[in-house]
Protein backbone atom coordinates (compact mmCIF):
# COMPACT_ATOMS: atom_id res chain seq x y z
CA UNK A 1 0.00 0.00 0.00
CA UNK A 2 1.41 3.39 -1.05
CA UNK A 3 1.36 6.12 1.46
CA UNK A 4 -0.87 8.39 1.77
CA UNK A 5 -0.79 12.06 0.55
CA UNK A 6 -1.69 15.08 3.16
CA UNK A 7 -3.32 18.10 2.21
CA UNK A 8 -1.04 20.74 2.49
CA UNK A 9 -3.01 23.35 2.35
CA UNK A 10 -4.51 21.44 5.68
CA UNK A 11 -1.29 20.78 6.61
CA UNK A 12 -0.37 24.60 6.76
CA UNK A 13 -3.29 25.58 8.69
CA UNK A 14 -3.94 22.98 11.67
CA UNK A 15 -1.81 21.00 14.15
CA UNK A 16 -2.39 18.32 15.72
CA UNK A 17 -1.76 17.83 19.65
CA UNK A 18 -0.62 15.27 21.62
CA UNK A 19 -4.02 14.57 23.23
CA UNK A 20 -5.77 14.55 19.14
CA UNK A 21 -7.18 17.38 19.52
CA UNK A 22 -6.98 19.59 16.84
CA UNK A 23 -5.48 23.48 17.04
CA UNK A 24 -5.84 26.38 14.50
CA UNK A 25 -5.19 29.95 14.40
CA UNK A 26 -8.26 32.21 14.78
CA UNK A 27 -9.32 34.26 12.03
CA UNK A 28 -9.54 38.62 12.08
CA UNK A 29 -6.12 39.51 13.59
CA UNK A 30 -4.68 40.29 10.00
CA UNK A 31 -5.90 43.98 9.03
CA UNK A 32 -8.63 46.22 10.68
CA UNK A 33 -7.40 46.50 13.94
CA UNK A 34 -8.37 49.85 15.00
CA UNK A 35 -12.33 49.09 15.10
CA UNK A 36 -11.14 45.88 17.12
CA UNK A 37 -11.40 46.46 21.25
CA UNK A 38 -8.09 45.31 23.37
CA UNK A 39 -9.64 42.53 24.63
CA UNK A 40 -11.05 41.22 21.37
CA UNK A 41 -7.30 41.80 20.28
CA UNK A 42 -6.10 39.80 22.89
CA UNK A 43 -8.84 36.52 22.62
CA UNK A 44 -7.93 35.74 19.19
CA UNK A 45 -4.13 35.65 19.72
CA UNK A 46 -4.84 32.61 21.44
CA UNK A 47 -4.75 29.21 19.48
CA UNK A 48 -8.56 27.71 18.64
CA UNK A 49 -9.34 24.31 19.17
CA UNK A 50 -12.01 22.60 16.42
CA UNK A 51 -14.99 21.11 17.86
CA UNK A 52 -15.35 17.22 17.78
CA UNK A 53 -17.16 17.39 14.24
CA UNK A 54 -14.43 19.23 12.49
CA UNK A 55 -11.84 17.42 14.47
CA UNK A 56 -12.58 14.23 12.37
CA UNK A 57 -12.80 16.18 9.08
CA UNK A 58 -9.56 17.19 9.07
CA UNK A 59 -7.93 14.17 10.69
CA UNK A 60 -8.87 12.69 7.65
CA UNK A 61 -6.93 14.94 5.55
CA UNK A 62 -3.95 15.00 7.90
CA UNK A 63 -3.78 11.23 7.66
CA UNK A 64 0.09 11.66 9.57
CA UNK A 65 -0.73 14.51 11.64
Amino acid sequence: MPKMKTRRSAAKRYKVTGSGKVRYKKQGLRHILTKKSTKRKRKLRKAGILSPAENDRIRKILPYG
